[in-house]
């Protein structure tokens, strides 16, 4: 491509509005544009990226046995009341109407149309297991789009979903998949970990992983530890829950006195009460009030710890769950936010194991201005249901090879795998009768990838103070091929006739062919980014060119002409 033919805007200014890395040189390297919130075009760059991607994409799920479909974008909201999630997935699913008054739901996701079609199409095991996939556009409305691709509210995703006749085909083609996205990633060049992670809205019965890249600007926090392979969401990460990490006598005998109340005028938080009191953080029991589903329910944590909504969520088997305002507080409790306490309060309490193995602690009396000093767990009041309702931290002993800590980084999601088991073919009826003659539902394994976020992605981890630094396998071209001046007929036409050359040779070339300052050129090509940066400057009449790759801090080294396609070749692996 010919880039006076090319349509690439390239912006001087960052765009006000971009604060993810990823957003910012896309938009300045004129390969996607802003049409509304979370909604973007893709400019010629950015769509031969995403193909370069789909490509790779495409070649490893068919290598992992599954085949192409497209599905409808539009899909009947019976679907989703017949799924159940039609008010799992509340505001994020874009929902219109039809000529005719019957509603329809912009996908988000597959999975009840893909399981309806199967529904009617297979009926017996011999056609089982069976794994298809798509590339399509999906739609979200997300509360908050931001960072530009990396939360978007229509983006490009490849789904995939399997449908076997028992457990052990699910386990084969999951493994099958779990490979084909390591393969994906290392080939698009990212630096990422396969965690264990919590199955949100789409859910399901058995396993299930993300696979997230490690990045500073990720929203998702990964834990990981420095003796095994454990590694998860913080969102799944369990924690180990003993007397020793409490730091407290587990014997609740051992306690000293009865409970005091005690006034703290104005004292509502963790760091307030702390430090007028000089006690530790740990010597607190923080009382939170949720709505769960409509119902009020406390969950109980150590002063130090942060409670972990999807654990709790999960633990109630809720579809909605959110913290409880000021008036639904001071109308449960009694009082003011920040003085809730589980003495006397007549709601289930969830109590982190953490709290359990407490000797003694300080709550809040449910009266505005008060505390309560030496609260016994299971004495002074009822632990409803105990479990693991924290996050963890970093320093903990790993959950699971006991001798390793754990440690966090910041991680964007890239793909997300799960096994479903029936939980969509029992409520869509996607049956199949089995080598007995007896009638079973499918089980069902569940594979995403974002696309365009993958896009994104890679920019987060490859970019310097000058631009992007696009990995050779998704470049939009290979080779930025630059002519200092076009006036100059020896340069111009030894660049016309190497653009030729590695063209016929099967290389990707942008030849910047403007009547621009060399300035001009050289600014663009670093934020453009193309793995190799050749310059036709006055050297050509020496018979010599000079090549820079982009991810190198070295200068440019000169090469002959007469060398440089078979070079070329070298530096892409060809």
């Amino acid at each position: 491509m010919k880039q006076t033919n090319a349509f690439v805007p390239t912006l001087r200014e960052v765009p006000a509005d971009a604060e993810a890395i990823s957003h910012q040189w896309l938009v300045k390297g004129g390969f996607i544009r802003q049409l509304s919130s979370g909604i973007y075009s893709l400019l010629p760059l950015g769509r031969i990226v995403i193909r370069h991607i789909e490509t790779i994409v495409r070649d490893e799920i068919e290598l992992a046995g599954a085949q192409e479909v497209l599905l409808p974008a539009l899909q009947p909201a019976e679907l989703w009341h017949q799924s159940g999630r039609y008010e799992i997935y509340g505001q994020e699913l874009i929902r219109l109407h039809d000529r005719h008054g019957r509603e329809f739901a912009l996908g988000p996701t597959h999975e009840e149309v893909i399981t309806s079609l199967i529904e009617q199409e297979i009926k017996s095991y011999r056609k089982l297991p069976l794994t298809l996939f798509q590339i399509q556009t999906k739609f979200r409305d997300e509360r908050r789009p931001r960072s530009g691709l990396l939360r978007c509210r229509e983006f490009l995703m490849k789904d995939a979903y399997s449908f076997s006749a028992d457990w052990k085909d699910l386990d084969r083609i999951y493994d099958a998949m779990y490979a084909a996205y390591h393969r994906i990633f290392q080939r698009c060049g990212l630096n990422f970990r396969a965690v264990e992670a919590d199955g949100g809205a789409i859910g399901g019965e058995g396993g299930t992983h993300e696979f997230m890249a490690i990045a500073e600007s990720g929203e998702d926090i990964i834990v990981t530890c420095n003796t095994c392979d454990y590694a998860a969401n913080l969102e799944k990460a369990a924690s180990v829950n003993t007397s020793v990490e409490s730091g407290h006598t587990p014997s609740h005998s051992q306690a000293v006195g009865q409970m005091e109340r005690f006034y703290t005028q104005d004292l509502r938080t963790i760091n307030e009460l702390t430090d007028s009191l000089g006690i530790e953080a740990s010597d607190l029991i923080k009382t939170v009030i949720f709505i769960a589903d409509g119902k009020p329910v406390a969950v109980l944590v150590r002063g130090d710890h942060s409670i972990n909504e999807t654990k709790v969520k999960n633990a109630l088997q809720a579809i909605h769950i959110e913290l409880a305002d000021t008036e639904t507080v001071r109308s449960i409790t009694g009082a003011a936010t920040g003085f809730a306490g589980p003495v006397s309060l007549n709601i289930p309490l969830l109590v982190d194991f953490a709290v359990t193995a407490m000797g003694e602690g300080i709550t809040g009396a449910n009266e505005t201005d008060y505390h309560i000093r030496h609260v016994v767990p299971g004495r002074d009041f009822t632990i409803t249901l105990a479990g693991d309702y924290r996050n963890v931290l970093e320093g903990e002993h790993c959950p699971c090879c006991s001798m390793g800590t754990l440690k966090t980084v910041r991680g964007i999601e890239l793909g997300h795998v799960f096994k479903l088991g029936t939980k969509y073919s029992e409520k869509l009826g996607a049956t199949f009768v089995d080598s007995s003659g007896i009638e079973q539902h499918m089980i069902m394994g569940c594979y995403g990838i974002g696309i365009t976020r993958l896009m994104a992605t890679i920019i987060e981890q490859h970019h310097d103070e000058h631009g992007m630094i696009w990995p050779v396998a998704i470049a939009p071209y290979q080779v930025h091929l630059i002519p200092v001046s076009m006036q100059d007929q020896a340069q111009s036409e030894a660049a016309e006739q190497l653009y030729k050359q590695l063209q016929e040779a099967g290389i990707r070339v942008l030849l910047d062919d403007r009547d621009e300052r060399m300035g001009v050129k050289l600014k663009d090509a670093d934020l453009i980014g193309l793995p190799i940066r050749i310059v036709v400057g006055k050297a050509i009449s020496e018979g010599l060119l000079e090549l820079k790759e982009r991810r190198s801090k070295e200068p440019a080294e000169r090469i002959a002409v007469t060398e440089i396609a078979a070079h070329i070749q070298v530096l892409l692996g060809k």
